[in-house]
């Protein structure tokens, strides 16, 4: 399960630990809580820079202060813009366009 996996990793002195989950969402575990983040549902076409999308999401979140679960929630619709598009740096959301499906 993601739980345990994070508990591996957070045993091996990792302190935080962010799994994504596709379409449901992302896990995240510290030594002290951890929880699920849920995305927004879309119909994936091509998923080549999910991952990217999500890292830079969750980079962008960070950097401008959200807390941990916020950061991830962005970055989360970070990666659910960018599988609804074709290609690499193409499906690469802008801030505006993750603001957007977040409502």
């Amino acid at each position: 399960s993601a739980d345990r996996a994070a508990r591996v990793l957070l045993s091996r002195g990792v302190s935080t630990v962010i799994l994504t989950l596709g379409a449901k969402g992302a896990w995240w575990a510290t030594p002290d809580s951890s929880g699920s983040v849920t995305t927004a549902t879309v119909h994936p076409v091509d998923t080549t820079a999910a991952g990217d999308a999500f890292n830079g999401g969750l980079a962008v979140a960070l950097a401008r202060g959200l807390p941990l679960t916020r950061a991830i929630r962005y970055a989360n619709h970070a990666g659910a813009v960018s599988v609804t598009r074709h290609g690499a740096q193409p499906s690469l959301p802008t801030a505006k366009e993750v603001e957007g499906m977040m409502g």
